[in-house]
């Protein structure tokens, strides 16, 4: 039989409970607007009963364990999706911030420089000789040279922004890796202990997995999901083996932490690579495996690949508006210098050469050079042409002849122009026509300027075209037209333009592409013609069509036939395009997330509103316990009442 003791136990039980209750609903709403806290619900059931007669006597309740709302599906597409979000927004950022460098609208930008500089060129075809014009020409092409470097300065500095958050946010995913290995150690030493749920510990678990899903898109695996409808209908709960990884590779696996590393030893701009640390110490390539979240973004705009050879990445959406805009410079100075070469000049000097002039075929030295002929031109004090020989490039050709006097190499620049066409002795020879077909064997191209080869202090050479002294003090100059093989200026061999023969432009790319030295410092030396003759227009007459002409612009051996205007456009309007498409799918994407965190908010946010309720039911069974126990109390007194 029950005793009014046991009594008295079930009543208290039901105070415990109920301050168990209020306990944990005043912890729910302290914590209302903490960060990643997810509610909690005391689970409680029957103590188990007296067995008596006539029947199992009730023993009063007992607190099974208090559990979190939380449900692990609904939580990893909540994941998923704030790493899509996270990756969105800051593609959308930078691509955002991109585009205002190209305000190519309202006469601002490169191509309203453009523009103006070829006007000047006009200015110039209709008034060769005035100083002014030429003062105007020079200051424009500085304007022009200063606004292609600002906009490549622009660009490279947002690459080795990407490049320094790259290796910021590689750290923070390491820092996060392993205190999710810790914490993972934590939860199973308490869970062991007494079987109690470490909800605490879950919910700074859960927080860390959302940051770095965030980060780097990474996904947790689990081995088993266990449901309690009894607690919530949304409720599971994750147990077992426990694994975060990255496209396959673990980051975490139980306890145990992989760190990510990051090296820039191959690239001499100092851009990082990203490794997975194996076990063994065997670093694995990541920079194509991580897809998702802020890193996976960066990697998408900065490039994933790094060029050992130029030190910059080879892919990305920033890096090919670099190497855009790097084509767009070097295909506008080398186009325009092959023009100016059309000027009679004393001597015509190349830019330092960074290939083997004996053994790269010019086609292959990556100087934009293309098969054909050009015509190399001597005038006299008159302006007339006094010598002309027409030197070939075939797929073979060279620079340099080697050893003229022990087996030259023939099929050379230097060697065409250095042979004496009326040499009986050189079999080669028979094969020309006389330069200027007057049957004289002493004023041919070969008797009136010379090839020569030097080598600066870096111990790289140039190459030099320049008129024979005895030549020279008659008023001869030399320069070189190419031979079109077509009405289009882009038609020739780009030979000149190529190597930097007698330039307009000094440089090579975006980076350092400026007006030449010797006219920037004294911009009346700027020719109109090819000769020194006044209202000789003809140079400047090209330039002013060269505006209207298609040039090959090269990005990643990628040819574009294309106006320089035309080449301009496609590269800022790139950058728009890519900048409304990320734009399009930010706003799907955050309406995605909105929606999933509103479905993952519902099950786990706490609700005041529930609290309270909850709050007012606890307080209720409070006091309805503790009428048990003064009952009791009224009871055992009568008892004792009875034996007085």
């Amino acid at each position: 039989m029950a005793t009014l003791f046991n009594t008295l136990g079930i009543g208290y039980s039901g105070l415990n409970a109920s301050q168990v209750g209020i306990n944990t609903t005043g912890q729910n709403v302290s914590n209302a607007e903490t960060d990643g806290y997810s509610r909690k619900r005391v689970v409680q059931q029957a103590a188990t009963p007296l067995a008596l007669a006539p029947g199992n006597v009730g023993n009063g309740v007992d607190i099974k364990n208090i559990e979190r709302v939380f449900d692990d599906f609904v939580f990893r597409k909540y994941t998923a999706t704030y790493s899509d979000k996270e990756n969105s927004d800051f593609m959308k950022k930078t691509l955002d911030e991109l585009s205002t460098y190209f305000p190519e609208i309202n006469d601002v930008g490169v191509k309203a420089d453009l523009k103006e500089f070829y006007n000047l060129w006009q200015r110039f075809a209709d008034n060769p000789a005035d100083n002014s014009v030429k003062v105007a020409l020079a200051e424009q092409t500085n304007t022009l040279a200063n606004h292609i470097h600002s906009l490549h300065d622009q660009v490279y500095g947002m690459q080795k922004k990407l490049n320094e958050e790259l290796k910021v946010n590689i750290d923070e995913v390491n820092r996060l890796a392993e205190q999710i290995a810790n914490v993972n150690k934590e939860i199973d030493r308490a869970e062991a202990a007494d079987g109690y749920t470490a909800n605490d510990l879950r919910d700074k678990r859960s927080v860390l997995e959302r940051d770095l899903s965030r980060l780097i898109g990474a996904k947790v695996s689990v081995g088993t999901l266990d449901s309690n409808i009894n607690i919530d209908p949304a409720k599971t709960k994750a147990s077992g083996g426990y694994n975060l990884h990255i496209n396959g590779f673990n980051l975490v696996d139980g306890s145990t932490f992989h760190p990510l590393v990051v090296d820039d030893s191959k690239s001499s701009d100092g851009f990082y690579e990203v490794y997975y640390e194996r076990q063994d110490a065997v670093l694995v390539p990541m920079d194509q495996k991580i897809k998702g979240g802020k890193v996976g973004a960066i990697l998408e705009l900065r490039g994933g690949n790094i060029d050992t050879t130029s030190g910059m990445p080879s892919d990305g959406i920033i890096q090919n508006t670099y190497s855009q805009l790097d084509a767009f410079a070097t295909t506008l100075i080398s186009s325009t210098n092959n023009i100016y070469a059309n000027v009679g000049v004393k001597s015509l000097n190349s830019n330092p050469i960074d290939f083997d002039i004996e053994k790269t075929p010019l086609v292959d030295s990556g100087k934009g050079i293309k098969t054909g002929s050009f015509f190399l031109k001597v005038y006299d004090i008159d302006g007339n042409v006094v010598a002309k020989r027409e030197i070939k490039i075939d797929q073979a050709t060279v620079l340099g002849q080697g050893d003229a006097s022990n087996a030259p190499i023939k099929n050379s620049i230097e060697y065409q122009i250095s042979l004496n066409k009326n040499d009986p002795l050189d079999p080669d020879a028979h094969d020309h026509r006389d330069d200027n077909e007057d049957n004289d064997a002493l004023n041919d191209i070969d008797d009136m300027v010379r090839v020569s080869f030097s080598t600066n202090q870096d111990d790289k050479q140039s190459f030099s075209i320049s008129m024979q002294p005895k030549y020279e003090s008659l008023g001869y100059r030399v320069a070189i037209e190419d031979n079109l093989e077509s009405k289009q200026l882009g038609s020739g061999t780009n030979f000149a333009g190529g190597l930097g023969l007698n330039r307009f432009f000094d440089g090579h790319n975006a980076k350092d592409i400026s007006l030449n030295s010797t006219l920037k410092g004294d911009p009346t030396k700027i020719s109109a013609g090819a000769s020194e003759i006044v209202g000789d227009n003809k140079v400047a007459l090209e330039m002013v069509q060269h505006q209207f002409e298609k040039y090959d612009f090269t990005i990643n051996q990628q040819k574009f036939n294309d106006t320089a205007y035309g080449f301009f456009d496609f590269l800022s309007s790139n950058v728009g395009i890519q900048a409304a498409k990320v734009s399009t799918y930010n706003d799907t994407i955050t309406a995605q997330f909105n929606a999933v965190e509103q479905e993952f908010e519902s099950i786990t946010k706490v609700s005041i509103d529930e609290e309270m309720t909850n709050l007012i039911r606890y307080q209720t069974a409070y006091g309805a316990s503790a009428k048990v126990i003064t009952t009791v109390d009224q009871m055992l007194n009568t008892l004792l009442g009875i034996k007085q």
